[in-house]
This record gives C-alpha cells, structure tokens and sequence, in this order.
C-alpha cells in the first residue's frame, strides 16, 4: 500500500535521518554537535523553529550528557532522540549501558567516522563496532532512504514489549550523511498507523513513585536482568523481520530483514559487507557473473542481534566466502568476520577470509573488491589488508 501523498526528493543523509525522527513524531530531542553528524541536529532545530516539528529541543554540554537528557525524557513516557559520531559515542560508553539496562526503546542515530589518534573525520565503522555488547540493537543502512525509513522502523521494534532495547541506526561518514540521493519522504498519516504513539508501560509517575536502576546485590536479580536482556535481543529477531515486512507492505519497499541477500540462489562464493561497502560489492558481483564467476553478496543490515541463521542458510551451499569490515579488533581480524566464524564453527567448514578495507575513509574501489573475490575464489583462509600503503 503506497499513498499517493509522497513523494520524492533530494537530500542528504543527514536531512532524510532528521525527517525520519519527524516522522516518528520525537517529542524530546538533546543536542550536541560533532562532525560528521551535526547537521542531523541543526535540521531537527530548523523544524522545531518553524513550526514542523513539536519538540522539546535541549542544546547540553557533552555526549555524556546528550544520553543522560534522552534517558531522563524517555523514562518519563516521551518518545526521545539524540545522534552523534565517533569520539561522542565513545564518550557515551556508560550512558549507552544505563538505556539499555533500563530497557528504554530510544533510537539514536550515528554518522559512523574514524577513532583517533590522529583525528581523522572520515568513515570508518569502528565507533559502533566498539559499543556491539552494550546491549543496543545496531542496523546499517546503504542508502539515504534507508536511513530515513530505518528511524521509524527503529522505534517500532524497539517499543515492541518483547524487544525493549535501544536501537542505533547507522550511516557511513559523508558517503552518506554528506550526499545527496533521491528521498521518498512518507505519508504521515501512514507512518502513524504503522508506528503508533509511545506507551512506555514503566514510566515515571508522581502518583506511584517507584525506584529506577536501583541497587542491587549479587543474591539480588542482577543476573537474570541481564540475562533478559539476552533474550530479548533474541526475541528482536523474530520482530524486526515481521516489521520490516509490515513496512514493506505499507510502503512498497523491498528491505530485508536481518540481511539482504544479492544473486545468492546459485552462488559458489559469497562476500558479506556492511554499510555502503555493499553498493561497491554489488557492482563487482554483477562485473564478475559477466565473466563467469557464480558469486553473490550477502549485505548485514543488523549487526545486533547478529543474523546468526540467516548466515548458516545463506552458507551452506557456498564454497568459500570472504568477510568485508570497515573496522579491526586490533589483534586479531574484523568483528564481522569473529561473528561469522563463530557462527560457522561445528556447523559448516568451508574457508572464510577477513578483509579490512576502507578504515579512515579510505576508498574501497572496484579493484579492491575484485581483488577480494579473487582471494575468494582461491578458497584461502586469512586475513588481509586491502590498498595499504607501504610506511617506510
């Protein structure tokens, strides 16, 4: 069902990630600027100033607390939302535990971007990648309408009282938040029937006062906290693919669920990438069936919860498959690549590679991902660097 109220535009990805939080209809919006992702809240400001948005907008003095102000909103039943990047989500870390360990559905965008040192503005996953186990749900969008449309997906499975978990939703550094792209901004009449108003069911009440994150003690319930907040993420499987699918239905849209899968029926390799590294991927594979190479993509939209199943399904035909990471754990490989081996491991036994690529925004370029799949192709097992220079 599409209605004929949309319609399409230009923008950034910055611009279409600030429409998404309007028209998931945010109530309290905190503030605090840092390349590449300072545009996201100077946009959502424009609207609150001209009357598109209804919104309590907080300009704060740090990261730190950008998180604590959403925390304190969202507890209060207010449906909140804050963005940042790289070195502000670092400085987040403790916050980042208290949302979720307060099983509040916030949704937060970030423009990934590089760690320093040396500082260094330009894509790079491993901000998130670094904040996997805090207990946030993370997706990575391609393209400038996903981003969007991710934002109100977002808060639909994070609200879902099986789910109750933060979510954040991610873009690549200027690739994305800096480049214009065709936008179908949504009908609001729809989004709101698919996404309705927030009723956070322990949410402060003057009128039944109650303790929140209190103390706790070792014979307590600690552990069986977390350990719901385990199954949870589990639960968030089932009900990110049934509302994506909802959402494709309403909006005529074609997005996957945990993944999406690219000329996978009949593959004998595969390449797994994250992010806009997919769009690259894509064009190679298509470059390589011409030539005769039966070789498809798998693109991970959501790195938590990890698509576990979806990856042993989309393997167990595959001969040998190389893992793309826009980020490292320094020591060993690409986190992406530490999922899929343990996903893999007792169940299938086929060569998996690790590929580092793209990290301080290098370029990933069509010879880089040729390259990869001809390693691929090779069925070796390692871990590579692509396109790195020689520092003498």
């Amino acid at each position: 069902m599409k209605s004929v109220t949309e319609f399409k535009t230009i923008m950034t990805g910055n611009d279409a990630v600030a429409y998404g939080a309007k028209l998931a209809r945010v109530k309290f919006i905190s503030a605090y600027p840092i390349t590449p992702q300072t545009t996201i809240v100077e946009k959502l400001a424009s609207m609150i100033a001209n009357d598109e948005l209804d919104a309590k907008y907080v300009e704060v003095e740090s990261e730190h607390s950008a998180l604590a102000a959403v925390f304190a909103s969202e507890l209060t039943g207010v449906r909140s939302y804050t963005a940042t990047s790289s070195h502000g989500l670092l400085y987040m870390h403790e916050m980042l535990h208290w949302v979720s360990g307060q099983r509040l559905p916030i949704v937060m965008s970030v423009v990934n971007r590089a760690i320093g040192p040396p500082w260094n503005i330009w894509a790079d996953q491993s901000d998130t990648i670094n904040q996997r186990d805090t207990g946030w749900m993370q997706v990575y969008s391609e393209s400038n309408q996903e981003a969007m449309d991710t934002i109100i997906m977002g808060y639909k499975i994070a609200e879902n009282s099986e789910v109750m978990l933060p979510l954040m939703s991610m873009e690549d550094a200027f690739i994305l938040s800096h480049t214009s792209e065709p936008v179908t901004l949504r009908d609001q009449d729809l989004i709101n029937e698919y996404l309705p108003d927030l009723d956070l069911k322990f949410r402060i009440d003057i009128g039944n006062p109650m303790g929140y994150g209190s103390y706790d003690t070792p014979d307590g319930t600690f552990m069986e906290l977390k350990k719901d907040m385990v199954d949870s993420m589990k639960k968030a499987v089932r009900v990110i693919k049934d509302e994506t699918e909802k959402f494709n239905q309403m909006f005529d849209t074609n997005y996957g669920g945990l993944v999406e899968r690219y000329r996978m029926d009949d593959a004998d390799y595969a390449l797994i990438a994250m992010g806009t590294v997919a769009s690259t991927a894509r064009f190679v594979v298509d470059k390589l069936r011409e030539k005769g190479l039966n070789i498809g993509l798998i693109r991970i939209r959501y790195f938590r919860p990890f698509p576990y199943d979806d990856i042993l399904e989309d393997l167990k035909n595959i001969k040998a498959a190389g893992v793309i990471d826009r980020s490292v754990s320094f020591g060993y490989a690409g986190a992406t690549y530490s999922e899929i081996v343990s996903a893999l491991y007792g169940k299938i036994n086929i060569p998996v590679s690790s590929f580092i690529v793209g990290i301080g925004g290098r370029d990933v370029r069509i010879e880089d991902i040729e390259k990869i799949a001809d390693t691929v192709r090779n069925e070796s097992s390692g871990v590579y660097w692509i396109n790195v220079k020689k520092v003498i």
